[in-house]
């Protein structure tokens, strides 16, 4: 089987690549695409403004490999690595099969690279990361991030992210994530060297930082208010399907005790022996099915918690807009109040308290030279803030027009995304449920015929 023709989760790869392939819709912002190397360039040409890097390139993360050295204090560790395999998808139209580029990356290092766009790309939904540690999950599964399982449901968790980054019409045109694709050495370097950092840890604390907008924008309210409210369904439904499995295997295993019975009892019976038998053997095949149902219903709740993770990404582009509009906000108060000063320096009034008015009953008027020189200042203090305030609206507007374009975007992805979903686990619960009556029917035959 084609690993890269694969889609990740439930969807279909037809239908996955049709919508990873859509046209963009927001122009590439300045500063989002660095200089970084010749190749890199040219490679990055074979993405042509209109496509995702997905029509030309496939790209999977193909397997999980745990290793052991030492980290940053010298310590020793236990981690895992990715496979990240890419080819050209000519090779595959055109019949051949060559061997794919392929690299390792660490989880943290996939952070990285999320924590790069989240900066670059702060009117974007960022597409999210599977989990680092198990979360909503029922008794008999392993919440250990070294479980196999959970390993493999991380690796297609992360093949995922690869493919949402590689089928957005301008992330997919980054060439930070291109060389995270296809450069293995220098790359951490490469990404430092843009400023990302530095960026990402003063924009943290000025969005972790209490104010609040006296003109806010309805439209991104209301979407923040919808990112809480989608995460709280999401995170109600995980909990209950977690409840949910923890029951359903509990009632399979039981079954396994009415296969035990039968074949103790078919030991003392001669007539009915047979027929007995062979029930308990239908009842112990379907006692032992439960590991496997369960593990695909795992699958269907990773699902659920992309968008969980994503409805953090939606507020995230609205937090930011709101340090946007504050940023246009105190920009104007301070302007508005650089020209009162002015305005009070030049009619030497003075409207409101202020420790300039006191100053003045205390010590006395300015001199002429003194009111002429802080005119003066004000004056350039005036033009600064007006270019300031220009700026700043530019900046808000820019933002407003983008964000507002990735949001509909990843709305029509979300809603498609989530139905598909949603009926393919609606599909497995009735195939499940089939499977039980199957299992009595059977049951029933083995007892007509004793």
């Amino acid at each position: 089987m084609n690993r890269f023709l694969c889609a990740p989760l439930v969807f279909s790869s037809s239908s996955l690549k049709q919508r990873m392939a859509s046209p963009p819709l927001l122009p590439i912002p300045e500063g989002g695409c660095i200089e970084y190397c010749d190749s890199v360039d040219q490679n990055l040409q074979m993405v042509e403004k209109g496509t995702s890097l997905l029509k030309k390139m496939e790209i999977s993360v193909a397997e999980a490999e745990k290793r052991t050295g030492k980290n940053a204090v010298n310590m020793q560790e236990t981690y895992t690595v990715y496979l990240i395999e890419t080819r050209p998808v000519d090779a595959a139209s055109e019949g051949t099969n060559p061997v794919p580029d392929s690299l390792w990356r660490r989880y943290s290092e996939f952070e990285q690279l999320r924590n790069y766009l989240l900066v670059t790309y702060p009117f974007l939904v960022v597409p999210p990361l599977p989990e680092k540690r198990a979360e909503f999950v029922w008794h008999k599964l392993s919440a250990d991030n070294m479980d196999p399982d959970f390993v493999e449901r991380r690796r297609v968790g992360l093949e995922n992210f690869l493919l949402r980054v590689a089928s957005h019409p301008d992330l997919s045109t980054d060439k930070i994530f291109y060389s995270f694709l296809t450069e293995e050495n220098g790359w951490k370097e490469t990404v430092f060297e843009t400023g990302f950092q530095a960026k990402a840890d003063s924009r943290l604390k000025a969005l972790n930082a209490t104010f609040r907008v006296k003109n806010p924008d309805k439209r991104f309210a209301e979407m923040k208010h919808y990112g809480d409210e989608l995460q709280s369904v999401i995170s109600q439904l995980l909990r209950v399907r977690a409840r949910a499995a923890d029951r359903l295997y509990g009632v399979y295993k039981v079954h396994g005790n009415y296969g035990r019975v039968f074949s103790e009892w078919s030991a003392i019976e001669k007539e009915m022996g047979d027929g007995l038998q062979s029930a308990g053997h239908h009842m112990d095949a379907y006692a032992a099915s439960v590991d496997d149902i369960l593990e695909e219903e795992e699958h269907y709740a990773d699902q659920l918690k992309e968008y969980l993770f994503y409805a953090d990404a939606l507020r995230a582009v609205c937090r930011k807009h709101e340090l946007t509009q504050y940023e246009l906000e105190m920009a104007a108060q301070d302007l508005t109040s650089k020209k009162q000063q002015r305005e009070e320096l030049a009619t030497g009034t003075i409207r409101t308290f202020s420790l300039k008015g006191m100053t003045s009953k205390l010590f006395g008027q300015e001199t002429p030279e003194q009111r002429e020189a802080k005119l003066k200042m004000l004056e350039t203090q005036i033009e600064e803030g007006e270019e300031l305030v220009k700026e700043r609206n530019g900046e808000c507007e820019e933002f407003v027009k983008s964000a507002w374009v990735d949001i509909e975007r990843f709305k029509e992805q979300k809603d498609h995304d989530l139905r598909e979903a949603l009926i393919s686990y609606a599909i497995m619960q009735i195939s499940m449920c089939k499977k039980g009556i199957q299992v009595w029917n059977n049951a029933k035959e083995c007892f007509s015929k004793m």
